[in-house]
């Protein structure tokens, strides 16, 4: 009886120690988006997805302007329109600023050619955003991002995160988004 309790007592202690293990290795791994910072470049072309018109989408073009990127499972695309209402209405100036909706395609049941259809009636709707389809979660691998979310993340001229969360806005919420927009367009 004394040898089945040590056996299974190091058995125990010999689980939670790989358990450890594993998940160490899986955050030493992590590539999580730090505020201001310049996260790392992510590409998505053919397979992996690109601009609603085919053309490929890069990460490395979020410079120049001040960005807003919103990355959205398309079963979630309701629980922000108040947010989307907020930025068109501040009308901020084309040459300074740009926005980029980044549909995350793997993560919904929905067929392709349906969502496709539904981005070109918003790429309609805000003619000014670049909408990009991820089609192999290449965003929630590289940055971490929420899957089977909606993400909204604000960089500088540089490339800079400077505001990033994920979930349903409170008008709290927005009103930091707006502000931090605000304040990197001086």
């Amino acid at each position: 009886m004394n040898n089945i309790k040590k056996n299974s007592f190091l058995l125990t202690i010999f689980s939670l120690i790989s358990i450890t293990f594993i998940l160490s290795a899986n955050v030493a791994n992590a590539a999580e988006l730090k505020i201001g910072e310049i996260p790392k470049e992510v590409k998505l072309d053919g397979d992996l997805g690109g601009r609603v018109d085919g053309n490929p989408f890069s990460t490395a073009e979020l410079k120049g302007k001040v960005y807003t990127v919103m990355y959205v499972d398309p079963d979630e695309k309701d629980i922000n329109p108040h947010v989307e209402a907020a930025l068109k209405a501040e009308d901020f100036p084309k040459d300074k600023y740009g926005s980029v909706a980044i549909i995350n395609m793997a993560a919904t049941w929905k067929p392709n050619v349906f969502i496709e259809s539904a981005l070109k009636e918003k790429q309609q709707k805000y003619p000014n955003t670049t909408y990009v389809r991820d089609i192999k979660k290449t965003f929630v691998k590289e940055w971490e991002l929420a899957d089977d979310n909606y993400d909204i993340l604000t960089f500088n001229k540089e490339g800079k995160l400077l505001f990033a969360k994920n979930g349903k806005f409170s008008d709290e919420d927005v009103s930091k988004l707006i502000a931090t927009i605000k304040e990197a367009l001086k």
